[in-house]
């Protein structure tokens, strides 16, 4: 069965984003350190770059390995639209959750103004790889119990305030830790599995 993968870059205080939607504020590194570290993060999450930016990044002809669709927020979508991306993943099957969107501005994109959890429930059991949660934080807090694995990338930053990495109702759900890689730039990602 697919699994709902939560994938997110976070800081140490626990957000994934400023309060205006900001993520330049993540420390990369010097350039050797920048490069080898989204070299790595590329080579093993391609799907993961827009496809406006996967020529540039040298992903253009590069396959989907471990996501072949991806749901958003309509907080995360919104950025992409205003850059006037109205198909921010086009090399995925895309799915914004939006209740105050209306009709999807894109036909390759799927507004969701019903139960996200629904709308998880099935796509797991369709065949293909698995889905990639994309963000945001009320999302997350609303598919916390349809959450397979989360991919944390932790940035040496506070933040201070912003978008949290899960904004929802009181609801402790456990995971494992299954893996945990540091870099060079003192990001560290690690993979959690639920235990349910």
């Amino acid at each position: 069965m697919r699994k709902l993968v939560y994938y997110i870059g976070v800081s140490i205080d626990g957000y994934i984003a400023g309060p205006a939607g900001q993520v330049d504020f993540y420390p990369v590194g010097d350039e050797r350190q920048a490069t080898d570290y989204a070299a790595w993060v590329n080579a093993r999450y391609p799907e993961t770059v827009p496809t406006a930016m996967r020529a540039r990044a040298g992903l253009a002809d590069t396959p989907n390995l471990r996501f072949d669709t991806v749901v958003l927020g309509h907080g995360t979508y919104r950025p992409a639209l205003e850059h006037g991306l109205s198909s921010p993943y086009a090399h995925l099957r895309q799915y914004v959750v939006a209740r105050s969107l209306g009709q999807s501005p894109d036909p390759a994109v799927t507004v969701v103004d019903g139960d996200p959890l629904a709308l998880v429930r099935e796509l797991k059991r369709e065949a293909g790889r698995d889905i990639w949660l994309c963000g945001g934080g009320r999302l997350a807090g609303t598919l916390l119990p349809g959450l397979d694995e989360l991919i944390i990338k932790s940035y040496p930053v506070v933040a201070g305030g912003g978008t949290p990495l899960f904004d929802g109702e009181f609801d402790p759900t456990r995971f494992a830790v299954t893996a945990r890689e540091s870099f060079s730039n003192d990001v560290t990602i690690t993979w959690f599995e639920a235990r349910r």
